[in-house]
């Protein structure tokens, strides 16, 4: 798969970082650690985006009739391992 190519100036502690973690052998080049960084920020843009989402569906969905614990008690059983 061809890569497209760019240019980044770093500053000297972010080199310096970039530098380490590719001295620590984690990542075999400053590239492989920016790609993963903007790979686990996208992630959790999306996860944000997800319980966004979740917040306004259940918001829009309106008060429960329900009591506290027995809000608790179906939160414990979906919780449980199924046996």
């Amino acid at each position: 798969m061809s890569r497209p190519r760019q240019s980044i100036t770093f500053t000297e502690p972010n080199d310096e970082w970039l530098a380490a973690q590719v001295d620590s052998l984690e990542y075999s080049s400053k590239s492989d650690v920016v790609n993963d960084l903007i790979r686990r920020a996208r992630q959790q843009e999306e996860e944000k985006e997800m319980i966004r989402a979740k917040l306004v569906r259940a918001e829009q969905s309106g008060l429960s009739s329900r009591t506290p614990e027995q809000i608790r008690q179906e939160a414990k059983l979906r919780l449980k391992p199924n046996a």
